[in-house]
């Protein structure tokens, strides 16, 4: 399965004063199976040590950290001389052994001569209490479930995916294509981006049943993480917010409200319960900013924001949808439209932003679902789940601050009329080129 990280960490190979890699990520988003196929493809051999499979291997870091004498040690054992720039060292569940993830400061500091890549379950929780982790002396690479593009080539849909990845108007896709990608789009929305749940679609689209399980078998293992490796009296917290995620999306106001969980909850109560979660990979938040400009970072609210999952497959089974529900867009799939479409598209910007996600509101008068900072441009967009035209929060915020470009996305074609602009769902990757795109006339 084709991931667009790959790229990516083909570019860190390549730089002549690389630093160790470690790849970032929730639990079975795909990095092992990832980083194992670059390894073997890059290099001439791959040394692969998984620390929680095989606890032994921690000893070698024991004692000493050197480097040199690392490498000299795992060559013995392996019984295969570790060169430089032949063959990758590959650290998996490296949280499990804080010896091999200090050792990276000194890989950094007189070994980087040599591909040295780490990854794990929860790697961002345990980085995130890790005191004196050596900042400034490793590479990180985040990684998603797959975005859509990527879920179209899983498909073997390879031209629908090119197609999608040039700068296209309206006069580019046809109807029947258009239609086609809308109900490969309804697919994404049942199936997600995990790489099993996607792997099993693309094996047998006709199982829907057997997705469904593996993805009711990740949100349980995610649910066995929490008692697992949480803080013991934040794991009740961690718990009442996941559970409530799908509550609030559902709400037509997304901003999450702590009362909704128990009337005398305060936020701080919960912070370290969703900053858990939120360094799990497990959700993504969308801060209200207060005003829309640059730096944008600087007018978030801290208190103010909403939730989404890593993954709209997994919410649409933790709401319990049958996919039936969502292809022949019943009763019960248009009261949840919204929050489905919202949550796709927050993953969609996730990777496109590096998970840098705002929205703006006025008042009760309007709000946009997203604020783009692109270049040193910001951007509205709206997201509607339907085929309405009506555009009330978007022009309110012209007349407040006169953007450069509107922007909505639908499942409607492309459209350009002024400054406003349609996108459709399916091309959201096109946002990343809004700022020189000649196609929408910047």
């Amino acid at each position: 399965m084709k991931r667009d990280i790959y790229k990516q960490i083909l570019l860190w190979k390549k730089l002549p004063n690389r630093k160790p890699l470690l790849i970032r990520g929730a639990r079975q988003v795909g990095k092992t199976y990832t980083i194992q196929h670059f390894g073997e493809e890059e290099f001439e051999h791959l040394f692969y040590l998984n620390f929680d499979e095989n606890p032994e291997l921690k000893q070698f870091f024991q004692k000493s950290i050197d480097p040199e004498k690392i490498v000299r040690d795992l060559g013995y054992y392996f019984e295969k001389e570790i060169l430089p720039s032949k063959h990758m060292l590959f650290f998996d569940e490296i949280q499990e052994c804080p010896e091999a993830l200090n050792s990276l400061k000194y890989f950094c500091e007189k070994a980087r001569e040599y591909h040295v890549v780490g990854a794990g379950s929860l790697l961002g929780v345990k980085l995130a209490n890790t005191k004196g982790f050596p900042v400034g002396k490793v590479d990180f690479l985040e990684m998603h479930p797959l975005h859509f593009l990527e879920f179209l080539e899983a498909l073997g849909k390879v031209r629908l995916k090119e197609l999608l990845e040039k700068n296209i108007d309206s006069e580019t896709i046809a109807e029947p294509i258009h239609s086609e990608l809308i109900m490969l789009l309804k697919f994404y929305l049942i199936v997600g981006g995990m790489p099993e749940a996607v792997a099993q679609f693309a094996s047998n689209q006709n199982d829907l049943e057997a997705v469904r399980k593996i993805q009711k078998n990740i949100l349980d293992a995610y649910s066995l993480d929490f008692a697992k490796h949480a803080p013991h009296n934040q794991i009740m917290k961690i718990t009442t917010i996941w559970n409530s995620i799908l509550s609030q999306l559902s709400k037509e106001n997304k901003k999450f409200v702590f009362s909704e969980i128990n009337k005398n909850a305060r936020s701080r109560e919960y912070e370290e319960a969703m900053q858990w979660l939120e360094d799990a990979g497990l959700i993504l938040k969308t801060h209200r900013i207060s005003t829309p400009k640059l730096p944008v970072d600087a007018y978030k609210e801290p208190n103010a924001y909403k939730l989404f999952l890593l993954d709209v497959g997994l919410l649409s089974t933790m709401a319990h949808l049958p996919p039936k529900v969502i292809l022949e867009g019943s009763r019960l799939f248009m009261e949840f439209k919204d929050a489905l479409t919202e949550n796709f598209v927050a993953e969609e910007l996730a990777y496109l932003f590096d998970k840098r996600l705002f929205y703006w509101t006025s008042g009760a008068q309007a709000e946009v679902d997203f604020i783009l900072p692109i270049e040193m441009e910001l951007y509205p967009l709206e997201v509607k789940s339907g085929e309405s035209k009506r555009k009330n929060s978007l022009l309110i915020y012209k007349e407040k601050y006169s953007p450069k470009r509107l922007i909505r996305t639908s499942p409607m074609m492309y459209h350009q009329h002024d400054s406003f602009l349609n996108i459709p769902l399916y091309a959201l990757h096109n946002l990343r080129k809004l700022h020189n795109s000649e196609a929408y006339g910047i």
